[in-house]
């Protein structure tokens, strides 16, 4: 295992511009809500930590912040269009960029999180829009349509897919009637190849590239189930049913030793599935309903998932065994409702009414051992926060904020 982190870590460095440091896509370096970062405040002063900047007007949006050779991106809505706009590390406005018509209807906003690799910068739009930009000058390079494309629907909410880069190949997740995921030429935004069309719409979920054994596959769910493709042909690998009312599943599963979590909202709960040695199928092992994140994602720390749920327990934090699916506690935490990520051995909680909050990782307990209040920007308290070069940034609204959270 080592030797395996050691391999990874190397490649990740050896992409052009990106450092350890860097949040470089959704949900951070491996797409599981966790910082390489140490030397962090282990607790904040009584108002928070520090606040070095703060910018408005970054557009409407429930995006987190991307961050990757020295500059800060962020999505985001101007009256019916999409903005990309990149930002210094000291809150100074470098570029922005259109990136075509952005969702304007329900909760109108940005969802999709840029993505960067080697010097570029991948986003989609609500409407299912994609577009590719230098990402030091902002320069397009290439965009596609990619519902017209596929001949896929309009998403209910919104397309919030944040796109995977693997070597060449962008993945994405049309769900239409001519492929339901494709691989795209990073570079040019050609096609490479298109998985067989299942019949399954698009649910918000951002897929995750893992490797089990020998096969490698991305793991991603649709309106109905969790699939996994071949990254190399986009052949279906398996497929797990799993759905909730809503048919809304925007967390992406959990991966470790042949063991997959799979949650979602709207009561239905998590589940755990061991991926056969083959990489061809999988088995359900267990099931926790009371653990139901909506969009704020989980993070596992130490053989535990930690999760804000969101209707079986009412907003309440809980804490669950990831191989045995065990409830370990269910408590307020910093506030109903939330999204969680981890750096320097604590949980960053972010309640939807605005609390941010310290949380040491446990199964014995919740203890809140640091928090704040967010009080710029506006709207729902929905976009993660980001962890970089020993800083927190948090998006609310068209509002974003950078703070200080490094031991001096």
């Amino acid at each position: 295992m080592l030797v395996a982190l050691l391999i990874a870590l190397s490649a990740s460095l050896a992409r052009p511009g990106l450092k350890a440091a860097d949040w470089p896509q959704f949900r951070g370096p491996n797409r599981d809500g966790k910082s390489t970062e140490q030397g962090l405040l282990a607790k904040w002063p009584g108002g928070g930590p520090r606040l070095l900047w703060s910018v408005h007007g970054v557009g409407k949006g429930f995006t987190h912040v991307a961050v990757a050779g020295g500059l800060v991106y962020v999505t985001g809505l101007d009256g019916n269009e999409g903005i990309l706009r990149a930002y210094s590390l000291d809150g100074q406005a470098k570029w922005k960029a259109s990136y075509g018509p952005e969702w304007s209807t329900s909760h109108p906003g940005a969802r999709s999180i840029p993505t960067l690799h080697d010097g570029l910068v991948y986003v989609a739009s609500g409407v299912g829009n994609l577009a590719c930009f230098d990402a030091t000058s902002g320069k397009p390079v290439w965009s596609a349509k990619l519902f017209e494309l596929y001949d896929a629907p309009q998403v209910q909410w919104g397309y919030a897919e944040s796109l995977l880069v693997d070597g060449d190949k962008l993945l994405c997740t049309p769900c239409g009637k001519k492929a339901t995921m494709v691989a795209l030429n990073r570079k040019t935004g050609q096609s490479i190849w298109a998985s067989p069309a299942l019949g399954q719409g698009s649910s918000f979920c951002s897929p995750l590239l893992i490797e089990q054994g020998r096969q490698r596959m991305i793991v991603t769910m649709t309106e109905t189930a969790v699939v996994a493709f071949s990254p190399e042909q986009g052949a279906v690998l398996w497929q797990h049913p799993y759905a909730n009312p809503r048919q809304n599943h925007p967390i992406s599963p959990i991966y470790q030793e042949g063991l997959l979590y799979v949650t979602s909202g709207y009561g239905k709960g998590a589940i755990g599935l061991r991926i056969a040695e083959d990489g061809k199928s999988v088995t359900q092992i267990w099931e926790q309903p009371r653990q139901d994140p909506v969009h704020g994602q989980a993070v596992l720390v130490d053989g535990h998932v930690y999760a804000a749920s969101h209707q079986r327990a009412s907003g309440r934090w809980s804490c669950v065994d990831f191989k045995t699916g065990k409830l370990e506690w269910e408590a307020p935490g910093v506030g109903k409702g939330g999204s969680v990520i981890f750096a320097d051995g604590l949980l960053y909680c972010y309640a939807e009414d605005g609390t941010v909050g310290l949380v040491p990782p446990s199964p014995e307990k919740c203890e809140v051992v640091s928090s704040f209040k967010v009080t710029q920007g506006d709207g729902p308290h929905w976009a993660h926060l980001v962890v970089a070069a020993g800083r927190l940034y948090i998006r609310h609204g068209t509002a974003l904020m950078c703070y200080d959270v490094k031991v001096q």
